[in-house]
């Protein structure tokens, strides 16, 4: 009986799960995975095309999906979201933030406006989102499971102009373990998950083999004990366990995701 014990303690079929960012790389990958999974999907994303095509694939896999177009720039925008999903299933169980953005620049050269929009994009929706969605949770008294995009630039600097992302992600990183301790009581699980650059629009040109790209991918490369990058699919495990009943005891973590990248 392996399979059922298995299937007992990673299970998340008829769970309700909220992805934002779902147009992205990693969203879509988290609305795969869950959806191979047997949760049902609220996915939400500002890209409507690519959205669709996020739902449209998660749909062949069997799941339940509704869309909702929008980013979670206001408190109304993420109370939409959270309605979508007590309206479509009846409640929330699963919390996925995959929305962010990033915008390099030297410190020096970086206007104010664009270090907060960084820091909006990253900081301020996370927290936007926990909000809504952690008092929906906590209405319904059974719990539920939050997983925050964080990144090893939480937790290391970078020289290319990272000042507005690496404080953005390290926000994020305060938010997940002020959250775990605040909504304890309420069985509410907030965890994080540290990628390192892994495929998407955004790192496209690490992976290609123009000069440029080839010396930042080696350069990254030297530092990454199996010898990789990392691709969208790479997360699904860890965000499947963080969703699942084998982390009801795993909460105020950040867990990198980074083919050892931290660990030199």
């Amino acid at each position: 009986m392996a399979a059922d014990y298995v299937s007992s303690l990673f299970g998340i079929a008829g769970k309700t799960a909220l992805v934002t960012g779902a147009s992205g790389a990693f969203g879509r990958a988290a609305a795969r995975g869950l959806a191979r999974a047997g949760a049902g999907l609220v996915l939400a994303g500002g890209n409507q095309k690519s959205l669709e095509d996020a739902a449209t694939e998660a749909r062949a896999l069997g799941a339940k999906v509704t869309t909702v177009a929008r980013r979670p720039g206001t408190l109304a925008d993420c109370e939409a979201m959270v309605d979508a999903a007590v309206t479509s299933f009846g409640g929330l169980d699963l919390l996925v933030v995959g929305s962010g953005m990033n915008d390099p620049a030297p410190i020096v050269d970086q206007s104010l406006e664009r270090w907060q929009s960084i820091m909006d994009a990253n900081v301020r929706d996370s927290w936007l989102l926990c909000k809504a969605a952690g008092k929906r949770m906590i209405e319904q008294g059974r719990g539920g499971k939050v997983v925050l995009m964080s990144s090893t630039r939480g937790k290391l600097g970078h020289p290319a102009g990272y000042s507005g992302y690496c404080t953005s992600k390290a926000a994020v990183d305060g938010l997940v373990r002020a959250l775990a301790c605040e909504w304890g009581k309420h069985k509410i699980n907030v965890n994080g998950i540290g990628p390192t650059v892994f495929r998407s629009n955004l790192t496209a040109w690490m992976f290609a083999d123009d000069p440029k790209g080839k010396s930042a991918r080696d350069g990254m490369l030297a530092r990454i004990p199996l010898g990789r990058l990392g691709e969208p699919d790479d997360l699904v495990g860890i965000l499947l366990y963080l969703c699942s009943p084998a982390a009801d005891f795993c909460t105020g973590q950040v867990i990198y995701v980074d083919g050892g990248y931290t660990a030199g």
